[in-house]
């Protein structure tokens, strides 16, 4: 048996003119989960990440708590969501159809808040039937492209290994929902509320894989009362 963590990347900088860079309490949440991984007896033999910077760094700075060196692979399938060309291209369309997402819109998307609820109409409209747009990323290729990453991943790696996966949102919920056997349309409830730096377990044999657990961020919250912090962010 051979086991992956699946973990989402620090806070990255909303609002700020370079959204992929780690905020500070980014860079403490992907320290804390390292010394969590080290402190519990997590030995990696390899690490994977997308190639975005919130991503790279959030590997980097967890690995450097391991007692040896950690191969680190880099692959763009384990990239986030496109969100900003989807809501770019996509949310044209949506706001034809859905009033309050049209409001929202117009009044703008300063708040994360209303970013989100954007996204979540999006994504439910990329991943449908109707979405056929050409100019952006389809959900069939980018679902099949997580699929097969993972695959990947237990293929190189073989049996017995500790993998950590660095990775986003979107993309994590992918992974999972492809796991339980869910479909596109059920995909996003597992995507909105992934914690920063949360972890997910997976173990695989061979080529079957399974869920362990699922966005856990209860280190996060018990090394945050410790050592009086808040490291609990969603975005």
């Amino acid at each position: 048996m051979a086991t992956i963590y699946l973990v989402r990347h620090g806070q990255a900088s909303f609002g700020a003119e370079n959204y992929d860079k780690l905020s500070d309490l980014g860079c403490r949440q992907a320290t804390v989960v390292g010394e969590y991984f080290r402190d519990h007896g997590v030995r990696f033999d390899a690490v994977y990440s997308g190639d975005l910077s919130r991503q790279r760094n959030t590997a980097r700075l967890a690995i450097s708590s391991q007692p040896a060196d950690v191969p680190h692979h880099i692959d763009a399938r384990f990239n986030e969501v496109q969100n900003d060309e989807q809501v770019k291209f996509l949310a044209p369309e949506v706001i034809k159809f859905d009033a309050q997402i049209k409001a929202t819109v117009d009044k703008g998307l300063s708040s994360s808040r209303d970013y989100q609820k954007v996204i979540e109409a999006v994504f439910n409209y990329w991943v449908s039937p109707a979405c056929n747009d050409s100019r952006i990323q389809s959900w069939a290729e980018f679902s099949g492209g997580a699929r097969q990453a993972i695959a990947d991943v237990m293929e190189e790696q073989g049996s017995g290994k500790t993998i950590g996966i660095f990775t986003s949102g979107g993309t994590l919920a992918t992974i999972v929902a492809q796991i339980l056997g869910l479909t596109g349309e059920q995909t996003y409830q597992l995507y909105e509320p992934i914690f920063n730096c949360s972890v997910t377990q997976l173990f695989y044999s061979g080529s079957k894989i399974s869920l362990s657990y699922y966005n856990d961020s209860s280190f996060l919250r018990v090394l945050g009362q410790q050592q009086r912090e808040d490291l609990i962010s969603y975005r």
